[in-house]
């Protein structure tokens, strides 16, 4: 589990720099690139979120 936050933190902290290249720079691959990590973070946190149930039935 805790390398799975590691994964989440790091696919956020992707996420933020490019979405704040997107809105400050107007730089459009950044955009891509924010929206892609994006679609990765929501996997990311459903994954975690089976992980904390079945930790939390134990």
């Amino acid at each position: 589990m805790k390398t799975l936050v590691e994964k989440i933190n790091a696919q956020y902290e992707a996420f933020a720099a490019n979405a704040e290249a997107q809105v400050e720079k107007n730089n459009k691959a950044a955009g891509t690139r924010a929206r892609k990590a994006a679609l990765e973070l929501t996997k990311l946190l459903k994954e975690f979120r089976k992980v904390s149930v079945e930790e939390a039935k134990k």
